[in-house]
């Protein structure tokens, strides 16, 4: 009977040491076999702050046009903003920006028919290449910018309230500001303010020439407040003023 006592002992102990051994490995196996290949190795060039930041931008995100109000955005700010995602690749059929023997045909299309077709959308490309807050004429200059880089000679239209050599126009932003801000005063001549059109009462106002008009309106004057109340720049201000000023001539 002891002979059995110890082979059963022995039986016992190695269960019990098999146990200990064998359960943990069987756990480290199981951990290893369902986090295969999370590894992370900190130095890797696929965990810079770059890499991690571009596996985590959405699918399909749109790119946010810079360069200015809705409608003002020129063709370069347009290509940069939204274009270049195929053409600076040539991507999808693209023409490549810049690549002469790729835009030689469609140049001979015309200006129009090209504008035409990026504006509704053409093979791969979907109307106004994707950026549907574009205005049709911010899309025609991106077309005119991208054929004249590939030789073209096409004009870009031109932004509404700007006089040529990028001067604001007078007869346009200039009245549109008037008719905003500057005629709660000017209009009827409340508060001590020349009406508007009355060569009398802006002759005293003039003597010492527009620009020194437009620099007091500027900064305010009497009861009216720099720049009539109006938040925008002193390049659009003058604008309004010169409108005014025009008026009483």
């Amino acid at each position: 009977m002891s002979g059995s006592n110890a082979t059963a002992s022995k039986g016992v102990a190695g269960m019990v040491l098999a146990a200990l051994i064998g359960v943990p490995l069987i756990v480290y196996l199981l951990i290893k076999l369902f986090t295969s290949g999370m590894d992370t190795n900190l130095t890797s060039s696929t965990m810079t702050g770059e890499a991690v930041s571009a596996r985590l931008q959405p699918v399909g995100a749109v790119k946010i046009v810079e360069g200015g109000a809705p409608g003002s955005r020129s063709g370069k700010s347009v290509y940069e903003g939204v274009c270049i995602s195929c053409h600076g690749a040539g991507l999808a059929g693209a023409p490549k920006f810049g690549d002469a023997a790729a835009w030689t045909a469609r140049l001979a299309q015309g200006f129009e028919t090209l504008s035409k077709h990026a504006i509704g959308g053409f093979n791969a490309m979907p109307a106004k290449g994707g950026a549907a807050d574009l205005t049709d004429d911010e899309v025609k200059r991106a077309v005119a910018f991208m054929g004249n880089a590939a030789g073209g000679k096409f004009e870009e239209p031109a932004v509404a309230g700007a006089a040529a050599g990028g001067a604001i126009d007078p007869n346009v932003k200039g009245k549109e500001i008037y008719a905003s801000v500057c005629m709660a005063c000017h209009d009827s001549g409340a508060a001590g303010a020349p009406k508007f059109g009355d060569k009398a009462a802006w002759a005293p106002r003039l003597k010492n020439g527009v620009d020194a008009a437009i620099a007091n309106g500027v900064k305010g004057i009497n009861a009216m407040p720099a720049k009539g109340g109006y938040s925008g720049s002193d390049d659009e201000f003058k604008a309004a003023a010169l409108y005014i000023i025009n008026a009483a001539k």
